[in-house]
């Protein structure tokens, strides 16, 4: 297959052998004004009216041969995005039904060149947080709609799937199961598309051992800036398919991906242990995550001054010691939550309960072995045998170990059961003022306890993710910036609005977090991005970023992708948010 499977006539082109035209430079210069439509965010509502030079651009929107269709009368719906605080009116929405869709779309306005004000965003499930996603009077691409052509798993000894950007995780995990197959990076939410997650990383607990989810990619089509599409690799088009992963839509649109499969597990060992010192829980971390016998999954969690904690677990999980661990109470306290899993294949809970009884000499109830067989029953005993020693090195509170033995579905979908009663309550549609940052193992001592002992002493409405990721899982020729260390943590501070007044509240916690790391040159990187200066998109990107800069003028020059992100400009030739 060719490099460039469709590539649409188009009004400039740009090669890096080739002299920049000056009007190039100055168009990226003026790409670095600050966003005028920042002001309509906090649940302003802009307004619908068109503006003037907008009228010819929906006569010419509406000429197009599409396979699917344009909606411009409501487009409300693709106006907000998950942290549901900033809210900007598209002019109109595209729900393709191919990917010839998107370049058409995106090479027709690149046809009208800097004249016009049109710019393209991609919508997935809608999860961005401030409206990285969305195009205020431009066009959001639908990328759920994109179903065509349909998901394909390929069995063997390197196992892949080949999807669709818009297809959401979960999906993919209810197909590939079906072939007793898996990805082997996850999310921790799976209702997120593969374009999504890609344009980002795809964080969870499984990025110690496999890397985030842009690292377990075989190959891409992306829809360029031009409206080209282009079919790259680690070997073809190297370059692109580099850019475009962690590259935060600049450089394309991400329509197909293949994703590398592993042998699925049937079940999972989940485990939660508590700590009341934070060095010793993050001593336990950095040694498990170290080790190639540890566990398959391994995240954490800061509790602060949170009632109940341990009686709300005991509805899933099972204490070792419930005399003593319901004598143990957090109110008042900052606790460490260690999660971990192990995954396993028996098909029945009860198998491992019963390897358990006979593991445990203490007990005097003899089990039967005829009641297993020795196919099931010696690789069950060795993943208790592993976790019982993985456990008896740790320094956790001995009266907080918590354990469940769940499907391996159960487990990868356990945020959606929260979402589902969080929906119920309605707590789910509200503003998310979340922060994700990537803060280096040398001052996350200092980091804790400025921050969970300091700025965040009582609860922030959500949980707060503490974890570490090995640096040499995480390939540097990808966009995305990462602190530079061999060991980094993942801080996430998932915050919930739930009362008048918290979303300035929270937003403000977030802000003092970001200065303290700054006045005290604790080196981190966001994660999931939010600035609105080219002085601090530079700082970000660190010595990434001329590569960065060059990748846009090469693929984007004229800035139409991912105008949410706030990181280039489009020149206009009108005021982009009216009141």
């Amino acid at each position: 297959m060719s490099a460039i499977t469709r590539s649409l006539p188009s009004t400039y082109s740009f090669k890096p052998n080739h002299i920049v035209p000056l009007w190039f430079y100055l168009m990226l210069h003026l790409s670095y004004i600050p966003y005028e439509a920042e002001e309509c965010s906090n649940h302003h509502d802009v307004s619908s009216s068109l503006i003037p030079s907008h009228l010819d651009s929906v006569s010419s929107l509406k000429t197009l041969s599409l396979d699917g269709y344009l909606i411009f009368d409501d487009t409300h719906y693709a106006s907000k995005d998950f942290g549901n605080t900033v809210n900007l009116l598209p002019l109109a929405v595209l729900h393709p039904k191919s990917v010839r869709d998107i370049a058409t779309m995106i090479n027709h306005i690149y046809r009208l060149g800097a004249t016009s004000d049109l710019t393209v965003a991609a919508r997935g499930h809608g999860h961005s947080l401030r409206g990285q996603a969305l195009a205020y009077q431009g066009i959001v691409v639908f990328m759920e709609s994109l179903t065509t052509p349909k998901m394909q798993i390929q069995p063997g000894e390197d196992p892949y799937v080949d999807v669709s950007g818009g297809e959401l995780w979960i999906n993919i995990l209810h197909e590939t199961l079906k072939h007793g197959l898996a990805p082997k990076s996850w999310t921790d939410y799976l209702y997120l598309t593969v374009g999504g997650t890609l344009s980002n990383a795809g964080i969870s607990g499984q990025a110690f051992r496999h890397g985030p989810q842009i690292h377990n990619v075989y190959r891409l089509e992306v829809v360029t800036g031009k409206g080209e599409i282009v079919i790259c690799t680690k070997k073809q088009n190297a370059n692109l398919f580099y850019a475009v992963l962690g590259g935060l839509g600049q450089f394309g649109i991400i329509t197909r991906a293949r994703i590398s499969l592993e042998t699925a597990p049937s079940m999972v060992r989940w485990i939660r242990v508590l700590y009341t010192n934070f060095s010793l829980f993050t001593k336990d971390q950095e040694s498990l995550i170290s080790s190639h016998k540890s566990f398959d999954y391994i995240e954490g969690f800061v509790i602060i001054n949170r009632a109940g904690l341990l009686n709300g677990w005991r509805a899933s999980f099972n204490a070792k010691d419930p005399v003593q661990a319901s004598k143990f109470r957090s109110e008042g306290k900052t606790l460490f939550c260690l999660e971990m899993a192990k995954y396993y294949h028996p098909t029945e809970t009860e198998i491992i309960n019963q390897v358990a009884l006979l593991l445990n000499p203490k007990l005097s109830i003899i089990i039967p072995e005829y009641q297993l067989t020795s196919e099931i029953l010696t690789p069950v005993k060795l993943v208790l045998q592993e976790t019982e020693a993985q456990l008896a090195g740790m320094n956790y509170i001995p009266s907080t170990v918590f354990t469940s033995d769940v499907p391996y579905l159960e487990f990868l979908n356990r945020v959606h059961n929260s979402e589902v009663q969080l929906q119920e309550k309605g707590l789910w549609n509200v503003p998310h003022p979340w922060l994700n940052l990537l803060v280096p193992k040398s001052r996350i001592d200092d980091f804790a306890k400025e921050v969970f002992g300091g700025i965040l002493t009582t609860s922030v409405n959500g949980p707060i993710l503490i974890y570490p990721v090995n640096q040499s899982k995480w390939d540097n020729k990808t966009s995305l910036v990462t602190p530079d260390e061999d060991v980094f943590y993942l801080i996430g501070i998932l915050s919930s609005v739930t009362g008048s007044g918290d979303l300035e509240k929270l937003v403000k916690l977030n802000s003092k977090v970001v200065e303290l790391c700054e006045a005290k040159a604790i080196a981190m990187k966001q994660y999931l991005p939010h600035y609105s200066t080219t002085d601090k998109w530079r700082a970000h990107f660190g010595s990434k970023w001329e590569r960065f800069v060059e990748n846009k003028l090469l693929y984007d020059p004229l800035s139409i992708l991912a105008p949410g992100q706030k990181i280039f400009q489009k020149p206009r030739t009108s005021k982009g948010c009216r009141k």
